[in-house]
């Protein structure tokens, strides 16, 4: 049997297309495909099938679908897992494994300077498309952000296909589909760095040099933002003429890295500090650059906020820190943030709680749109007025955002050179409650063979005194935030965190692009996550 989401949904079996039923057991079977092999949560799927309206008689909806698809696939294929379900299937039975796996290859040969086995093997990976990925869902909310991402990972695919290409010699060709794909996405710069090469090895410099100036116009009308260093080292190299340009030089058939950053959006001057704490040394510990953002909505305020934006960036580069500035006016921050984060592939979004998400326990739009939109992992900060020495102590609950908090800890406590803790509750016999020590194991085995980070587990008593008791000793708290915060926003225990912990918290949630911790040949994939499959 053959599952196929990047196009419109189809099952294929014996040479033949099954019917899965009607609108609704079809939604169900894309939400269990986009994670396949990971157990899916029932509330998770009601959410993704009603819109996370809750109604009653939500539950029994469901489990009706879930018989439905079931008999439209092989009994082993669909199984009920506590607390969902799970939809296992061999790895190149799904278009969208066998995709990542052809990447993979692919760009494993180009590495090797095999680029014509290269160009091949991408070819084969971007043919599997018959089309935008879940073509028939494009106006369900719970496939947008997925197919956001999957037209990301295709975009990727392409460039990777570009770079084979041009180590192989054919920069005449790849002009105008570049100018093409430029003009269609005119904030990706690893595409401008393409097109000023292509046209530069067909002879053609100024028109490779007028590409760079429009690369940079767009950048800092559109993100306020100067080209990369890459993008500008370019340029240089094509003025001077450089050997290295020409596509027999040595390094010609290696592709630059795509740079890797994290967004640090500044709401509040005063709490830069706070938020570059935590930043500068997950940046260090693997080279990252820093994207220092601070959008401003009165024209007036936008010179003086540049000035100060620039100073500080300024005294991050002494410091080893690699570092960009943006700054603009906005009506939506929230969108913007949310837009940056996107068009700079950056790992993490940083940003400060704001006020009145303490005070009210739900986000704002404005932080609303950034916590919907961003396609990576999103922390905001709860800083204190002293920073205690300390272990990083994550509750861990096994729920997704849970795993992006483990995630982001561990990357946290491996920077800074202290413990990882993982905290549960411990039992409650006369409740028939047992301890959360085998669901804490699992986390911990998960970091340990991944990231070869040993995580400690801790049983606490219940409830936030426990938790809260737990934290007096750690220095600093990652939690993840429920995955249901757009309806109950950060919900009264991790509120009463918040606002209680006695050091600086961290309110995580996950995004659908790898995190911090993934490898680059992950940022071609769906999704990367320290969480085993199953």
């Amino acid at each position: 049997m053959e599952f196929r989401i990047l196009g419109p949904l189809e099952v294929w079996h014996d040479g033949g297309e099954v019917s899965v039923g009607g609108p609704k057991p079809r939604a169900l079977l894309a939400a269990l495909l986009l994670r396949a092999g990971e157990v899916v949560p029932a509330d998770r799927l009601i959410d993704d099938l009603w819109g996370g309206e809750s109604h009653e008689g939500d539950a029994a909806a469901l489990r009706v679908n879930v018989s439905r698809l079931r008999k439209a696939l092989p009994h082993d294929v669909l199984k009920t897992r506590s607390p969902g379900y799970l939809v296992q299937i061999d790895p190149d039975a799904l278009d969208l494994h066998r995709f990542e796996r052809l990447v993979d290859e692919g760009r494993g040969l180009l590495a090797r300077g095999r680029a014509v086995d290269a160009s091949e093997r991408l070819r084969e990976a971007l043919a599997l498309w018959r089309g935008p990925a879940l073509a028939d869902f494009a106006y369900e909310s719970f496939a947008q952000e997925a197919v956001s991402r999957l037209e990301e990972i295709k975009l990727a695919a392409v460039e990777l296909r570009i770079d084979a290409d041009l180590a192989l010699g054919r920069h005449e060709a790849l002009v105008a589909e570049l100018e093409a794909l430029v003009a269609e996405h005119p904030l990706r710069e690893r595409l401008r760095r393409c097109l000023m090469t292509a046209l530069y090895r067909s002879g053609r410099q100024a028109e490779a040099l007028d590409a760079y100036q429009g690369a940079r116009r767009v950048l800092v009308d559109e993100l306020g933002i100067d080209p990369s260093p890459a993008l500008q080292e370019l340029e240089r190299a094509i003025l001077r003429q450089d050997p290295s340009l020409d596509v027999d030089a040595p390094a010609a058939s290696v592709p630059e890295a795509a740079e890797r950053s994290i967004l640090v959006a500044v709401a509040h001057e005063e709490r830069l500090d706070a938020l570059l704490a935590v930043a500068e040394p997950l940046v260090r510990q693997s080279p990252r650059v820093l994207i220092l953002a601070r959008l401003v909505s009165d024209a007036a305020e936008l010179r003086p906020v540049s000035a100060w934006l620039e100073e500080r960036r300024s005294a991050l580069q002494p410091r080893g820190v690699g570092a960009r500035a943006a700054c603009f006016t906005s009506t939506s921050p929230g969108a913007e943030l949310a837009r940056l984060a996107a068009e700079l592939d950056v790992d993490l979004v940083l940003t400060d709680a704001p006020d009145e998400l303490l005070v009210a326990g739900a986000p704002a739009a404005q932080l609303t749109a950034v916590l919907a939109d961003a396609p990576c992992d999103v922390a905001l900060l709860v800083p204190r007025d002293e920073t205690p020495a300390g272990p990083v102590l994550v509750p861990f609950g096994g729920a997704d955002h849970d795993w992006a908090a483990v995630e982001l800890g561990a990357w946290l406590a491996r920077a800074a050179g202290v413990p990882l803790r993982l905290a549960g509750a411990a039992a409650v016999p006369e409740h028939g409650r047992r301890d959360a020590s085998r669901l804490l194991s699992h986390g911990a085995l998960a970091v340990q063979r991944v990231l070869g980070l040993s995580a400690e587990p801790l049983l606490t008593p219940p409830g936030e005194e426990g938790m809260l008791e737990a934290s007096r000793d750690a220095g600093l708290l990652v939690v993840g935030l429920s995955t249901r915060w757009h309806d109950e926003g950060l919900g009264p225990a991790r509120l009463r965190l918040a606002r209680e912990a006695t050091p600086p918290t961290l309110l995580v949630r996950r995004g659908l692009r790898p995190g911090g911790l993934a490898p680059a040949a992950a940022l071609t994939r769906f999704t990367w996550s320290i969480r085993p499959r199953a």
